[in-house]
């Protein structure tokens, strides 16, 4: 692989061809077309580099691969369906005769191709469905076609672009290469049929791929005893000699330059923002020293995901409360930079308000207003500031006389102010934002108990023009919403998803994830569903509420916190709409889910997590994966090993 990478470092290419999940062909006509063949084993999550200029990655996983026929190529979880029927009459079936699937998401990059325009051809056949009047007819494929990132084909169904089953259809897009890369995703956004004519097949199917230059002329060929000059091993040879000595020339001055002092430390956050306006006030580092009693631990008040928070008090004599990034957080400049600039464009009741930052060497502080609320025992925090949402601890922790006690009328008042803060950022605002990660620790709560979103590190622009953002996936797994954890796709709709999480805590007074036992995990978005399955969903409710409160304020609700929660983002509901339910001034959608669908979602979650538990339990000692303040006790439970699965599908 290094050797191939070497190789395309130093060879420009002029077109892509690729035989999905077929042979390496040949297409003969006015211009000839070579399509490499693509036959690797492919499974849940994997990426795999071809020998030319291309790779692909797959997301996702069919819950009942078990059952696929033996069309089906499932060796390793590989997923490729070849038609072994007699070819339909087409012009070149070498290339429609296999196809590549993927439950979710497929992904073909091509690499190193010349900058300028290309014509991208997208090769499609149905050939899993069949013709005639039996059940295996009415299956329905819908996906997405997204090239270099922009949406080209929304809800695109190869039967009716084609005109019928077998047939095939070529869809011809233009794309621009700036940076030697070409990016083709497939995406399944749950549309379609899942169960037709078997149990997981799903997703979206592709038979071949093509580009070609669209506004200027690939080169000519050199001459053979060129073109053997420029041999892969001989160009090997030369960029790894050059390689080497470069390496070893550096080295040796970086040497020099370290023995005698002269190589300093990397610039500082103050040289990197020189010329950046961060439209908010500034303090010293002096005058948040003085404030703080030198940070003393006396002042401390909370322990945040990016470093500390201290209590101060200015010379003219307003309180503060002072974010001290620590030099060890995964927090970095960009992260620091991201939320001065998102909190000091946005100016709501329910958002945490930002004084001012300062910024002097590599010191990184934010100074926020402070708010004095009743000592909580529990955590041995006395005045603290605007309290973490994380009551439902306090209510599960500590003697009896130290317990926080919310009533219903309460709880629901936070639940509403949350959705209005999160309205507010996603559809009201100048800048319309993603926060990435609502969750209770991330919730503040004032003396009169009205909750302030805080914690913009992680927050996103909601780009208009694009329909969605593909990014580095951080955040709280707990918290995350299905589609942005296991492939990074982040709407505003992921922001809905944690909310319907945080209203069912609020609800039940219990944390996400929490143990009945040690032979048994509890996941109570799952305990919700069969409670409502079962019809009795107002066992849900925390106890600790007694009988005197709103049963139906409360299971309009609850309700909505599982609309929320819907595994499918475009079926959630946007906040101003959330808002609305939970004052009763609009009905609350009932969905009619399907259980097996459910289960089969939920299965595929969990062996998901699991992959990620052990990934970050293997990982420990380098840091967790993401960028928040994640353990893997905030991760979905997993239990495989267990008879939880089954004994749930029994209930069903």
């Amino acid at each position: 692989m290094a050797t191939n990478l070497l190789f395309l470092s130093v060879i420009a290419w002029y077109s892509l061809g690729i035989n999905c999940g077929g042979e390496r062909v040949t297409v003969y006509g006015e211009k000839d077309k070579t399509f490499d063949g693509d036959t690797d084993s492919v499974g849940p999550s994997s990426f795999r580099q071809s020998s030319t200029n291309w790779a692909l990655s797959s997301t996702g996983y069919f819950p009942d691969n078990a059952r696929f026929q033996d069309n089906f190529t499932n060796v390793g979880d590989t997923f490729i369906y070849k038609l072994t029927n007699e070819i339909p009459a087409m012009a070149n079936p070498q290339l429609y005769r296999d196809a590549r699937l993927s439950p979710i998401s497929l992904t073909y990059y091509g690499f190193c191709l010349a900058n300028g325009k290309y014509t991208v051809n997208l090769h499609f056949a149905e050939t899993v469905f069949t013709n005639g009047q039996t059940y295996k007819s009415l299956g329905r494929r819908i996906f997405d076609v997204y090239i270099q990132g922009r949406l080209v084909q929304e809800d695109f169904n190869i039967v009716d672009a084609a005109g019928g089953i077998s047939t095939p259809v070529i869809m011809n897009y233009t794309a621009a290469v700036t940076s030697g890369t070409l990016e083709i995703r497939f995406y399944w956004a749950g549309k379609g049929t899942i169960g037709i004519p078997l149990t997981g097949v799903y997703g979206p199917l592709i038979s071949a791929i093509s580009a070609d230059p669209a506004d200027f002329e690939a080169p000519t060929p050199p001459p053979p005893e060129v073109a053997s000059s420029t041999s892969p091993g001989g160009i090997v040879g030369a960029v790894v000699g050059i390689v080497a000595g470069g390496v070893f020339i550096i080295l040796l001055v970086f040497g020099i330059l370290w023995r005698r002092g002269l190589l300093g430390q990397q610039n500082t956050l103050e040289d990197d923002l020189k010329g950046v306006d961060l439209q908010t006030g500034k303090f010293t580092f002096r005058q948040l020293k003085d404030a703080t009693n030198n940070f003393d631990k006396a002042n401390k008040i909370g322990e945040g995901g990016f470093g500390s928070v201290y209590k101060g008090l200015l010379s003219d004599g307003t309180v503060i409360a002072v974010k001290q990034l620590s030099s060890k957080s995964k927090q970095g400049n960009r992260e620091f930079v991201n939320e001065i600039g998102m909190i000091s464009a946005l100016q709501h009741p329910h958002l945490v308000k930002l004084h001012g930052c300062c910024i002097e060497g590599n010191q990184l502080l934010l100074v926020y207003e402070y708010r004095k609320i009743i000592a909580l025992l529990v955590l041995c925090l006395v005045n603290i500031t605007l309290v973490c949402l994380n009551f439902i601890w306090f209510m599960q922790m500590g003697p009896e006389e130290s317990q926080l006690k919310l009533d219903w009328p309460t709880r629901h008042k936070i639940c509403v102010g949350i959705a209005r803060g999160l309205a507010y950022l996603h559809e009201e605002s100048r800048l319309k934002v993603v926060h990435r990660d609502i969750k209770a620790t991330n919730v503040l709560l004032d003396k009169n108990l009205t909750p302030k979103i805080s914690d913009f590190g992680l927050a996103k622009l909601d780009e208009e023009d694009n329909t969605h953002i593909s990014t580095r996936i951080a955040g709280t797994y707990g918290y995350m919403a299905p589609e942005y954890a296991m492939r990074g796709y982040l709407t505003d709709k992921a922001d809905v998803y944690s909310f319907g999480i945080l209203v069912l805590e609020i609800s039940s007074g219990r944390n996400n994830t929490s143990y009945r036992s040690k032979e048994e995990s509890f996941y109570l978005l799952d305990s919700a569903h069969l409670l409502k399955e079962q019809g009795n969903l107002m066992d849900l409710v925390d106890p600790r509420l007694g009988s005197d409160f709103n049963k139906e304020e409360m299971m309009r609700t609850i309700n909505v916190a599982l609309l929320c929660c819907n595994a499918t983002s475009t079926i959630r509901p946007t906040m101003s709409s959330v808002v609305s339910m939970l004052e009763g001034r609009a009905a609350v959608q009932i969905l009619v889910s399907d259980p097996n669908a459910s289960n089969n979602e939920m299965e595929a979650m969990m062996k998901h997590f699991e992959s990620i538990l052990v990934s970050e339990t293997n990982a420990s000692s380098q840091g967790p994966l993401t960028g928040s303040s994640t353990s893997v006790h905030d991760l979905y439970p997993v239990i495989p090993d267990s008879s939880y699965w089954e004994n749930r599908n029994e209930r069903n």
